[in-house]
Protein backbone atom coordinates (compact mmCIF):
# COMPACT_ATOMS: atom_id res chain seq x y z
CA UNK A 1 0.00 0.00 0.00
CA UNK A 2 1.28 3.35 -0.56
CA UNK A 3 2.29 5.71 2.35
CA UNK A 4 0.89 8.97 2.26
CA UNK A 5 1.57 12.25 3.58
CA UNK A 6 -0.54 15.17 4.88
CA UNK A 7 2.65 17.09 4.28
CA UNK A 8 2.59 21.01 6.11
CA UNK A 9 5.27 23.86 6.05
CA UNK A 10 6.50 25.16 9.48
CA UNK A 11 8.00 28.17 7.85
CA UNK A 12 11.24 28.94 9.72
CA UNK A 13 9.93 29.16 13.11
CA UNK A 14 12.24 27.95 16.27
CA UNK A 15 15.40 28.00 14.29
CA UNK A 16 18.07 29.83 16.65
CA UNK A 17 20.19 29.10 13.46
CA UNK A 18 20.78 30.82 9.51
CA UNK A 19 22.62 27.89 8.22
CA UNK A 20 25.02 28.67 5.13
CA UNK A 21 22.53 27.34 2.76
CA UNK A 22 18.85 27.98 3.99
CA UNK A 23 16.44 30.22 2.88
CA UNK A 24 13.04 28.41 4.04
CA UNK A 25 10.75 30.21 2.20
CA UNK A 26 11.81 29.32 -0.89
CA UNK A 27 12.35 25.89 0.08
CA UNK A 28 8.81 25.32 0.88
CA UNK A 29 7.14 27.91 -1.44
CA UNK A 30 5.25 28.74 1.89
CA UNK A 31 4.99 32.40 3.01
CA UNK A 32 2.57 32.46 6.03
CA UNK A 33 2.35 31.12 9.26
CA UNK A 34 0.64 27.39 9.26
CA UNK A 35 -2.63 27.90 11.67
CA UNK A 36 -4.04 24.93 13.28
CA UNK A 37 -7.34 25.06 10.68
CA UNK A 38 -4.88 24.73 8.63
CA UNK A 39 -4.10 21.64 9.56
CA UNK A 40 -7.68 20.57 10.01
CA UNK A 41 -8.40 21.59 6.29
CA UNK A 42 -5.35 19.60 4.91
CA UNK A 43 -6.78 16.32 7.11
CA UNK A 44 -10.12 16.88 5.89
CA UNK A 45 -8.83 17.65 1.85
CA UNK A 46 -6.94 14.17 2.69
CA UNK A 47 -10.06 11.79 4.05
CA UNK A 48 -12.36 13.11 1.42
CA UNK A 49 -9.84 12.00 -1.43
CA UNK A 50 -8.48 9.27 0.05
CA UNK A 51 -10.53 5.73 1.20
CA UNK A 52 -10.14 4.88 4.59
CA UNK A 53 -7.86 2.43 4.71
CA UNK A 54 -5.03 4.49 2.82
CA UNK A 55 -5.82 7.25 5.02
CA UNK A 56 -5.35 5.05 8.19
CA UNK A 57 -1.97 4.00 7.20
CA UNK A 58 -0.72 7.76 6.52
CA UNK A 59 0.50 10.38 8.54
CA UNK A 60 0.27 14.07 8.85
CA UNK A 61 3.67 15.57 8.55
CA UNK A 62 4.88 18.82 9.90
CA UNK A 63 8.10 19.55 7.83
CA UNK A 64 9.88 22.77 7.45
CA UNK A 65 11.76 24.85 9.89
CA UNK A 66 12.97 23.40 13.22
CA UNK A 67 9.14 21.99 14.93
CA UNK A 68 10.17 20.66 18.49
CA UNK A 69 11.82 24.53 18.84
CA UNK A 70 9.15 26.84 17.89
CA UNK A 71 7.49 28.31 20.81
CA UNK A 72 5.96 26.04 22.83
CA UNK A 73 1.66 26.76 23.08
CA UNK A 74 2.03 27.50 19.01
CA UNK A 75 3.75 23.54 18.93
CA UNK A 76 1.16 22.10 21.09
CA UNK A 77 -2.04 24.22 19.21
CA UNK A 78 -0.87 22.41 15.98
CA UNK A 79 0.08 18.71 17.42
CA UNK A 80 -3.47 19.07 19.26
CA UNK A 81 -5.03 19.90 15.89
CA UNK A 82 -3.09 16.59 14.10
CA UNK A 83 -3.65 14.57 16.74
CA UNK A 84 -7.48 14.59 17.41
CA UNK A 85 -7.78 12.50 14.22
CA UNK A 86 -4.89 10.36 15.05
CA UNK A 87 -6.73 9.42 18.25
CA UNK A 88 -9.88 8.65 16.21
CA UNK A 89 -7.88 6.11 13.95
CA UNK A 90 -8.50 8.40 10.95
CA UNK A 91 -4.50 8.56 10.45
CA UNK A 92 -1.44 6.49 11.70
CA UNK A 93 -0.03 9.22 13.49
CA UNK A 94 2.13 12.15 12.95
CA UNK A 95 5.46 12.80 11.31
CA UNK A 96 7.55 15.88 11.89
CA UNK A 97 11.05 17.19 11.14
CA UNK A 98 13.40 19.09 13.65
CA UNK A 99 16.97 20.06 14.51
CA UNK A 100 19.32 17.24 16.62
CA UNK A 101 19.57 19.76 19.49
CA UNK A 102 16.19 20.07 19.26
CA UNK A 103 15.43 16.97 21.13
CA UNK A 104 15.93 15.67 24.96
CA UNK A 105 13.60 13.96 27.12
CA UNK A 106 10.79 16.53 27.81
CA UNK A 107 10.20 17.13 24.03
CA UNK A 108 10.02 12.90 23.48
CA UNK A 109 7.41 12.80 26.00
CA UNK A 110 5.42 15.41 24.85
CA UNK A 111 5.95 14.30 21.19
CA UNK A 112 4.57 10.58 22.23
CA UNK A 113 1.66 12.32 24.10
CA UNK A 114 0.20 13.66 21.18
CA UNK A 115 0.08 10.94 18.73
CA UNK A 116 3.96 11.76 16.71
CA UNK A 117 5.13 8.09 15.54
CA UNK A 118 8.21 9.54 13.37
CA UNK A 119 10.85 12.12 13.50
CA UNK A 120 13.17 13.42 10.90
CA UNK A 121 16.57 14.94 11.82
CA UNK A 122 18.34 17.58 9.87
CA UNK A 123 21.48 16.11 10.08
CA UNK A 124 22.96 17.05 6.74
CA UNK A 125 26.35 15.70 7.76
CA UNK A 126 28.36 14.10 10.60
CA UNK A 127 31.71 15.67 10.28
CA UNK A 128 32.13 18.71 12.38
CA UNK A 129 34.06 20.61 10.51
CA UNK A 130 31.43 20.29 7.72
CA UNK A 131 28.44 21.48 10.38
CA UNK A 132 30.71 24.20 11.37
CA UNK A 133 31.88 25.75 7.96
CA UNK A 134 28.13 25.75 7.33
CA UNK A 135 27.09 27.27 10.55
CA UNK A 136 24.82 23.92 11.51
CA UNK A 137 25.06 25.21 15.51
CA UNK A 138 25.20 21.38 16.42
CA UNK A 139 27.80 19.03 16.45
CA UNK A 140 27.93 15.55 15.25
CA UNK A 141 28.04 14.09 18.53
CA UNK A 142 24.47 15.73 19.48
CA UNK A 143 23.28 14.08 16.23
CA UNK A 144 23.88 10.66 17.45
CA UNK A 145 22.97 11.54 20.93
CA UNK A 146 19.47 12.74 19.67
CA UNK A 147 19.09 9.15 17.51
CA UNK A 148 19.75 7.06 20.11
CA UNK A 149 17.21 9.09 22.39
CA UNK A 150 14.32 8.96 19.55
CA UNK A 151 15.19 5.29 19.30
CA UNK A 152 14.91 4.51 23.29
CA UNK A 153 11.42 6.02 22.97
CA UNK A 154 10.38 4.15 19.62
CA UNK A 155 10.08 6.80 17.49
CA UNK A 156 10.36 6.25 13.59
CA UNK A 157 13.71 7.06 12.89
CA UNK A 158 14.35 9.54 9.93
CA UNK A 159 17.42 10.95 8.94
CA UNK A 160 17.79 14.12 5.77
CA UNK A 161 21.70 14.83 4.59
CA UNK A 162 23.40 17.24 2.19
CA UNK A 163 26.17 16.93 -0.17
CA UNK A 164 28.05 19.03 -1.72
CA UNK A 165 28.00 21.61 1.30
CA UNK A 166 30.56 24.49 1.63
CA UNK A 167 34.24 22.56 2.15
CA UNK A 168 32.50 19.17 1.50
CA UNK A 169 33.75 16.34 -0.32
CA UNK A 170 32.50 13.00 -1.74
CA UNK A 171 34.69 11.57 0.97
CA UNK A 172 33.43 13.29 3.82
CA UNK A 173 29.67 12.45 2.50
CA UNK A 174 30.42 8.69 2.40
CA UNK A 175 31.61 8.28 6.05
CA UNK A 176 28.16 10.32 6.39
CA UNK A 177 26.60 7.86 5.41
CA UNK A 178 28.18 5.06 7.15
CA UNK A 179 27.99 6.87 10.31
CA UNK A 180 24.23 7.39 9.50
CA UNK A 181 24.04 3.48 8.85
CA UNK A 182 25.47 2.40 12.13
CA UNK A 183 23.06 5.03 13.56
CA UNK A 184 20.09 2.26 11.99
CA UNK A 185 17.24 5.32 10.64
CA UNK A 186 14.03 3.99 9.09
CA UNK A 187 14.70 6.48 6.22
CA UNK A 188 17.22 8.47 4.73
CA UNK A 189 16.42 11.90 2.48
CA UNK A 190 19.42 13.22 0.48
CA UNK A 191 19.87 16.55 -0.24
CA UNK A 192 22.78 17.80 -2.87
CA UNK A 193 23.23 21.41 -2.26
CA UNK A 194 21.43 23.93 -3.87
CA UNK A 195 22.50 27.36 -3.50
CA UNK A 196 19.50 29.90 -3.15
CA UNK A 197 19.49 33.87 -3.32
CA UNK A 198 19.78 35.34 0.01
CA UNK A 199 21.94 32.77 1.12
CA UNK A 200 25.52 32.66 2.98
CA UNK A 201 26.44 30.20 0.38
CA UNK A 202 25.20 32.58 -2.36
CA UNK A 203 27.62 35.48 -1.49
CA UNK A 204 30.50 33.00 -0.78
CA UNK A 205 29.65 31.86 -4.57
CA UNK A 206 29.59 35.27 -5.96
CA UNK A 207 33.27 36.05 -4.33
CA UNK A 208 34.46 32.75 -6.20
CA UNK A 209 35.08 31.32 -2.42
CA UNK A 210 32.98 28.15 -2.96
CA UNK A 211 31.79 26.78 -6.59
CA UNK A 212 28.86 24.45 -5.64
CA UNK A 213 28.86 21.29 -7.43
CA UNK A 214 26.31 21.03 -10.52
CA UNK A 215 23.55 17.66 -11.42
CA UNK A 216 26.59 16.16 -13.53
CA UNK A 217 29.33 16.40 -10.42
CA UNK A 218 26.43 15.11 -7.99
CA UNK A 219 24.76 11.98 -9.95
CA UNK A 220 27.46 9.84 -9.24
CA UNK A 221 28.06 10.54 -5.58
CA UNK A 222 23.96 9.83 -4.88
CA UNK A 223 23.92 7.14 -6.80
CA UNK A 224 26.67 5.49 -4.00
CA UNK A 225 24.77 7.03 -1.28
CA UNK A 226 21.00 5.52 -2.38
CA UNK A 227 23.01 2.35 -2.80
CA UNK A 228 24.63 2.36 0.14
CA UNK A 229 21.58 2.97 2.19
CA UNK A 230 19.33 0.90 0.75
CA UNK A 231 21.69 -2.41 0.68
CA UNK A 232 21.65 -1.52 4.58
CA UNK A 233 18.11 -1.57 4.60
CA UNK A 234 17.20 1.97 4.84
CA UNK A 235 15.01 3.21 2.59
CA UNK A 236 15.43 6.14 0.78
CA UNK A 237 12.22 8.24 0.51
CA UNK A 238 13.52 11.28 -1.06
CA UNK A 239 16.22 12.71 -3.71
CA UNK A 240 16.94 16.21 -3.92
CA UNK A 241 14.48 19.03 -3.47
CA UNK A 242 10.70 19.44 -4.69
CA UNK A 243 10.71 21.18 -7.73
CA UNK A 244 8.43 24.11 -7.78
CA UNK A 245 7.08 26.55 -5.13
CA UNK A 246 10.32 29.11 -4.75
CA UNK A 247 12.60 26.68 -5.26
CA UNK A 248 12.62 27.36 -9.46
CA UNK A 249 12.97 31.32 -9.41
CA UNK A 250 15.49 31.38 -6.22
CA UNK A 251 18.46 28.81 -7.42
CA UNK A 252 21.46 29.89 -8.99
CA UNK A 253 23.46 27.26 -8.43
CA UNK A 254 23.94 23.84 -7.34
CA UNK A 255 22.31 20.59 -8.09
CA UNK A 256 18.66 21.51 -9.11
CA UNK A 257 16.89 18.98 -11.43
CA UNK A 258 13.22 18.19 -10.96
CA UNK A 259 13.82 14.45 -11.85
CA UNK A 260 17.79 14.11 -9.87
CA UNK A 261 16.03 10.58 -8.17
CA UNK A 262 15.53 9.34 -11.21
CA UNK A 263 19.15 10.60 -13.05
CA UNK A 264 20.86 8.69 -9.79
CA UNK A 265 18.78 5.55 -10.01
CA UNK A 266 19.44 5.55 -14.24
CA UNK A 267 23.35 5.74 -13.14
CA UNK A 268 23.07 2.97 -10.72
CA UNK A 269 21.66 0.61 -13.42
CA UNK A 270 24.58 1.84 -15.97
CA UNK A 271 26.92 1.36 -13.65
CA UNK A 272 25.50 -2.71 -12.62
CA UNK A 273 25.29 -2.94 -16.32
CA UNK A 274 28.78 -2.27 -17.04
CA UNK A 275 29.90 -4.71 -14.37
CA UNK A 276 27.79 -7.24 -16.03
CA UNK A 277 29.51 -6.80 -19.33
CA UNK A 278 32.59 -6.47 -18.53
CA UNK A 279 34.68 -8.77 -19.95
CA UNK A 280 32.37 -10.38 -22.38
CA UNK A 281 32.47 -9.88 -26.13
CA UNK A 282 30.86 -6.87 -28.45
CA UNK A 283 27.74 -7.61 -29.22
CA UNK A 284 23.77 -8.02 -28.84
CA UNK A 285 22.26 -8.55 -25.33
CA UNK A 286 19.28 -8.65 -23.35
CA UNK A 287 19.85 -6.59 -20.15
CA UNK A 288 17.24 -8.04 -16.92
CA UNK A 289 15.81 -5.83 -14.52
CA UNK A 290 13.02 -6.22 -11.75
CA UNK A 291 9.34 -5.33 -12.14
CA UNK A 292 9.27 -1.47 -13.21
CA UNK A 293 12.51 -1.19 -13.67
CA UNK A 294 12.97 -1.01 -17.60
CA UNK A 295 13.31 2.87 -18.07
CA UNK A 296 15.53 3.50 -15.31
CA UNK A 297 17.90 1.15 -16.79
CA UNK A 298 17.66 2.65 -20.16
CA UNK A 299 18.38 6.37 -18.82
CA UNK A 300 16.36 9.38 -19.27
CA UNK A 301 16.27 10.01 -23.18
CA UNK A 302 17.61 6.31 -23.64
CA UNK A 303 21.37 7.19 -22.26
CA UNK A 304 22.22 4.23 -20.85
CA UNK A 305 21.57 2.29 -23.97
CA UNK A 306 23.70 4.93 -25.94
CA UNK A 307 26.66 4.59 -23.42
CA UNK A 308 26.53 1.15 -23.54
CA UNK A 309 26.40 1.07 -27.50
CA UNK A 310 29.12 3.42 -27.87
CA UNK A 311 31.08 0.48 -26.10
CA UNK A 312 30.07 -2.19 -28.33
CA UNK A 313 27.36 -3.60 -26.75
CA UNK A 314 23.79 -3.15 -28.23
CA UNK A 315 21.38 -3.76 -25.49
CA UNK A 316 17.62 -4.81 -24.88
CA UNK A 317 15.87 -4.66 -21.61
CA UNK A 318 13.54 -6.52 -20.23
CA UNK A 319 11.93 -6.99 -17.06
CA UNK A 320 11.96 -10.73 -14.70
CA UNK A 321 9.82 -11.41 -11.80
CA UNK A 322 12.92 -12.58 -9.72
CA UNK A 323 15.28 -10.11 -10.28
CA UNK A 324 15.76 -7.72 -7.35
CA UNK A 325 16.09 -3.92 -7.41
CA UNK A 326 19.30 -2.24 -9.01
CA UNK A 327 20.29 -6.39 -10.18
CA UNK A 328 20.89 -6.24 -13.39
CA UNK A 329 20.99 -9.82 -15.23
CA UNK A 330 22.51 -10.38 -18.77
CA UNK A 331 20.80 -12.91 -21.21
Amino acid sequence: MKHVNVALFVVHKGCPHTCSFCNQRSITGVQKELTPQDVHNAAQTALASLDSETAAAGEIAFFGGSFTMIERGYMISLLEAAGSYIREGLFKGIRISTRPDGIDDEICGLLREYGVTAVELGAQSLDDRVLALNERGHTAKQVEDACRLLSSYGFELGLQMMTGLYGSKDEDCIETAEKMIALHPATVRIYPTVVLRGTKLCELMQTGEFTPRDTEETVPLCAKLITMFENAGIKVIRVGLHSGGGVDGEAVGGAYHPALRELCEGRIYLDAALRELSGLPEGRYTLEVGPGQRSKMTGQKKINLKILSEKGYICDVAEAEDTEKYIVRIR
